[in-house]
């Protein structure tokens, strides 16, 4: 499938990319990891304001109403910005769940999604651990098959460590009620399931751009790093190291805008083109992070250097929302074990 975006798209990517270059550089992402959350609310009131947490939210409730083929172009700036702010979580996943749940739930933090004032956390079974649950403001959790509004206060944060200071992640201690059901049976399933391919194209996306970054940065360097008096990009070696990866990006990128449409239309072959393009474009971030740190060297692997920044955002979108052996079994299930296309995989993880 070929894909054309239109002006009105393309401005919107370059007007997001403009963005987030003036208001979250690298020194800002940077010294939000020194802060106890990691996160900052100015800049999540600033991201509103051009309309990405609303993205996907009803221009009744305040958002834009577009979809998820327009969410994947501005998440790919998002992931070459390296941005680590909630968008996954509250824009393209539970944004839409609420969106679809509608009723109360809806009425009470659409508007609010929309207008920079709610960060969502998403507990799913796929994900071991929660991100971002310590500045969420509503819970969206899983039990017993089951989906649970929970508010933070009623909750016990666990904080576990990880090898991305701009990524936080949590184990939750909670109690399930009627009271703060909002889906079971056959409707908590849809929506469990539409929550992993969500959360996996984001991060699919977002995997395009730090790929991507990564690429831009490793040839600068070797345009600028000189060895034998001339620079270590004209070694065919690095040549093609670097050129084989920006093949990979290319081949994954249509793959993502593939799915990205699979989701927008519900297509019945969403899942499988989900996971198809979260391996393709986690795996080509990863090669990309590989590479980038090799043609660097050693001052790759020193903290002043900000290659890692976006090396660790590589390494945390591949584990988030399936890794690559769930994502593979998944397809595997499609194409060898007579799964029909038009069947949900379900939301447990398949066996690897």
């Amino acid at each position: 499938m070929e894909f054309a975006f239109s002006e009105d798209q393309e401005l919107l990517r370059s007007t997001v990319r403009d963005f987030l270059a003036g208001e979250a550089p690298v020194k800002i992402i940077r010294e939000l990891w020194e802060t106890d959350s990691g996160r900052s609310r100015q800049l999540w009131s600033s991201l509103a304001e051009v309309g990405l947490p609303g993205l996907l939210v009803p221009e009744d409730r305040g958002g834009l109403a577009m979809d998820e083929i327009d969410l994947v172009l501005l998440l790919e700036e998002s992931g070459r910005a390296a941005l680590a702010e909630p968008l996954i979580s509250t824009a393209a996943v539970a944004a839409p769940m609420i969106r679809d749940l509608g009723g109360a739930l809806a009425d009470a933090w659409l508007e609010k999604i929309a207008g920079g004032d709610a960060i969502v956390a998403v507990g799913h079974p796929v994900n071991r651990f929660t991100s971002d649950a310590h500045v969420a403001d509503l819970l969206l959790l899983e039990a017993n098959g089951e989906i649970h509004a929970v508010d933070p206060s009623a909750a016990t944060l666990i904080h576990q460590p990880a090898n991305d200071p701009a990524r936080r992640i949590f184990s939750i201690e909670w109690k399930p009620s009627a009271a703060s059901c909002v889906a079971s049976g056959a409707e908590a399933r849809r929506e469990l399931d539409a929550a992993i391919d969500r959360g996996a194209l984001a991060c699919a996306a977002q995997a395009i751009g730090v790929g991507q970054r990564l690429v831009e940065m490793a040839v600068a360097y070797a345009t600028e790093r000189h060895q034998f008096g001339v620079p270590i990009g004209s070694f065919q070696a690095i040549k093609h190291a670097l050129a084989n990866v920006q093949v990979a990006i290319e081949y994954a990128q249509p793959v993502v805008y593939r799915a990205a449409h699979s989701v927008a239309t519900h297509g019945r072959c969403r899942s499988v083109d989900v996971s198809m393009a979260k391996r393709a474009a986690c795996s080509a971030a990863e090669q990309a992070a590989r590479t980038a740190l090799q043609v660097h060297g050693a001052i790759g692997y020193t903290w002043e250097q900000d290659l890692h920044v976006w090396m660790r955002r590589a390494w945390s979108l591949a584990g988030a929302w399936g890794n690559g052996a769930w994502h593979s079994a998944r397809v595997a299930s499609a194409l060898f074990e007579g799964t029909a296309p038009t069947e949900t995989f379900g939301y447990s993880a398949p066996t690897v």
